[in-house]
């Protein structure tokens, strides 16, 4: 898939209160996320575009995963249904790595 006409956004410009939508796999998300995420897994994604929808309303959706690339066929899809949703580039490593604050469950947040 080609995500260069994918609407991106460096993680250093994400708000502090942006609404995040993490598509990972549950198991990343346990091991360490942004506080407040909303978690939809990527494979759930259509049948739970409603959640994105009405927890977001007005405000611009900021897709995250690993490094990037489910989350950019997630905000495709999410454009697709006339959502403003921008992929963070280079997901949580980036996020982790920009020092971005991480929360867990239980223990240290790292991503996986």
């Amino acid at each position: 898939m080609h995500y260069g006409q994918i609407p991106s956004v460096d993680v250093k410009d994400v708000p502090a209160d942006a609404f995040l939508l993490d598509v990972r796999e549950p198991d990343e998300w346990a091991a360490g996320r942004a506080e407040g995420a909303l978690h939809i897994p990527i494979g759930e994604i259509v049948a739970r575009v409603g959640e994105v929808t009405e927890r977001a309303g007005d405000a611009r959706v900021h897709v995250v995963c690993r490094v990037g690339g489910r989350s950019a066929q997630v905000t495709q899809f999410l454009v697709a249904q006339g959502v403003d949703a921008v992929n963070v580039d280079g997901g949580m490593q980036s996020w982790a790595a920009a020092g971005r604050p991480l929360t867990a469950d239980g223990g240290d947040a790292f991503v996986l």
